[in-house]
């Protein structure tokens, strides 16, 4: 059975919100199993003690709370995927049928963008919307002014609008009201009643039955949905596929501070198992200066430990026989710490590689490529960004690898994209990106992209393609329209297939930079053994996101 989430909001919490959200959660509650969750509230408060009274899944306070109201006003992007995992867990835990998601309360700190946060909470959380919109002091052109306010910032958030709710309306003026609200979504009217605690639960309770359907609510609740895919909804995914089968991820890089941070958040949360290159004791005693408390949890290895470098340095002769390794330049080779992790996943001690955040790419890339080495059937390896958007995610490819590919490497980069893709939750369909739309330019670029389309239909006959393509073409339906008429694909490009590394690099970044997406990877595609790549510029949530990604790679 499919999750029912509804988030209760307000652009002025305390005129009648409460009411509501209690009102609508003893209607799911008589209908299904229905838990309660509240984003951002302050621990003294009483309010929800009420609505959780009124529930049915067994939800405890703590797990229906997110986050302190203080950190979600100064720390808003932080905040927002500690409440996606708070809420996440909660639902784990307790298995509603439905859930209600109440917004901040009122606060003595007047924080004009609050709503606008519980707008993008509700979004993150997957969940459409009730409107509570206060009608005490305005006309009704003015409550409708407000309700199309308050829609317009919600759309914004990539969420919807189900139905509203106008609290403090006299009965005398319910039509009126009613009238100039009216428009695709229910609307109901509930007069004035004080409700902040469980003294006025039962007024309340008798007010909204009163004034309410429940038949309307859960039938509003019906309205079809779909869901956004938010950067913090799609982070956190990552983190759960990873921890339901824990993966072992190298770190090689385990004296820079970002990986320690990083590594310090997986393994409090139990995500991976992490083996961390480099001096034990100098990490810990980092770690320590840096407030950490979960660093004793991983494994530790010394890059002088002749137990583990003996056999290493066999294998890597082995490996490097027809080059002429010796064991001397091994062991010369082995004191680069990019290649000591890479040999730890050949010798199975690990699933996959992190590394990069002070490394070039190519000193990630080349062990891997030397040693880990391409599947079978694979012709090169290339490097993808999963790109996430305020309401999707998106896959750009290639960014990071192949200078200027042949119609076959471009035709590979697109199957290993795709396939990429579907490892993610992505159902794929690919652009094979040029300046020409289906035949609108000619030159020898376009022949490229046109003959390495045609051979990604011969060798995947199933995959959704188009291409050539322009990139407005192939993300914008509108212009699709006028462009690629009759085409099925075009407008609902979802792996991103860029002619050659200058476009890509260039590509990805400005979208990035310019959109406010995040830009997860790159995954390095088509190799044996996952090994994924860092910028050098990384901040701690891009390496938990990285190592993430590594280890759902190697399930």
């Amino acid at each position: 059975m499919s999750l029912t989430t509804i988030s209760i909001l307000s652009p002025e919490a305390a005129n009648g919100r409460n009411v509501v959200a209690y009102g609508v959660v003893r209607a799911l509650a008589a209908a299904k199993k229905t838990g309660v969750f509240r984003p951002a509230v302050c621990k003294h408060e009483t309010f929800t003690d009420v609505l959780l009274g009124a529930s049915t899944s067994g939800i405890t306070r703590e797990q229906a709370t997110g986050v302190c109201p203080r950190r979600a006003r100064e720390d808003t992007e932080g905040a927002r995927p500690d409440i996606v995992a708070a809420y996440s867990e909660a639902v784990a835990a307790t298995a509603p049928e439905a859930m209600v998601i109440v917004g901040t309360d009122h606060s003595a700190v007047n924080d004009p963008d609050s709503f606008s946060f519980n707008a993008d909470v509700a979004a993150d959380l997957a969940s459409p919307v009730f409107l509570a919109v206060c009608a005490i002091d305005r006309t009704p052109e003015q409550v409708k002014a407000t309700v199309d306010a308050c829609t317009a910032i919600v759309t914004k958030a990539c969420t919807t609008v189900l139905g509203v709710f106008v609290t403090g309306c006299p009965d005398d003026q319910a039509d009126a009201v009613k009238a100039a609200v009216a428009g695709d979504v229910p609307v109901w009217t509930v007069p004035a009643v004080e409700f902040s605690d469980a003294s006025g639960a039962r007024a309340a309770a008798a007010v909204f039955d009163e004034h309410v359907s429940a038949d309307e609510v859960l039938a509003a609740l019906e309205a079809p949905f779909a869901a956004p895919v938010t950067p913090y909804a799609f982070q956190y995914s990552l983190l759960g596929k990873a921890k339901a089968d824990k993966k072992t991820i190298v770190l090689p890089e385990g004296e820079e501070d970002r990986i320690i941070k990083a590594a310090d958040y997986l393994l409090e949360r139990d995500i991976v198992n992490l083996i961390i290159v480099g001096n034990k004791d100098a990490i810990l005693a980092r770690g320590r200066e840096l407030g950490l408390n979960s660093l004793e949890n991983a494994s530790f290895q010394a890059m002088d430990d002749e137990e583990v470098l003996a056999p290493m340095v066999a294998k890597l002769c082995e490996l490097r026989a027809k080059k002429g390794m010796t064991e001397e330049q091994a062991r010369k080779t082995l004191t680069d710490a990019s290649y000591f992790g890479t040999m730890l996943v050949v010798l199975g001690k690990a699933d996959g590689l992190v590394s990069g955040s002070i490394n070039s790419t190519a000193n990630t890339v080349r062990p891997a490529l030397q040693v880990i080495k391409t599947k079978p059937g694979q012709s090169l390896v290339s490097g993808s960004f999963l790109m996430c958007f305020k309401d999707h995610v998106a896959v750009f490819a290639d960014c990071a690898i192949n200078l200027n590919p042949n119609a076959e490497q471009l035709a590979d980069i697109a199957i290993q994209s795709a396939e990429t893709a579907k490892a993610f939750g992505i159902d794929p369909k690919v652009g094979m990106l040029s300046y020409s739309t289906l035949g609108s330019g000619k030159g020898p670029d376009v022949d490229l992209v046109e003959e390495a389309t045609a051979i990604v239909k011969e060798k995947a006959p199933d995959l959704a393609v188009v291409g050539s393509i322009q990139f407005d073409a192939a993300w914008s339906p509108t212009v699709a329209a006028t462009k690629a008429k009759g085409n099925d694909v075009a407008g609902h490009v979802n792996v991103f297939v860029f002619p050659n590394l200058c476009a890509g690099n260039i590509g990805y970044k400005a979208v990035q930079r310019s959109s406010g997406a995040i830009a997860v990877g790159p995954v390095l595609q088509g190799l044996n053994r996952p090994v994924n790549d860092l910028s050098r510029g990384a901040l701690v949530q891009d390496i938990i996101n990285t190592v993430a990604l590594t280890a759902i790679e190697a399930q």
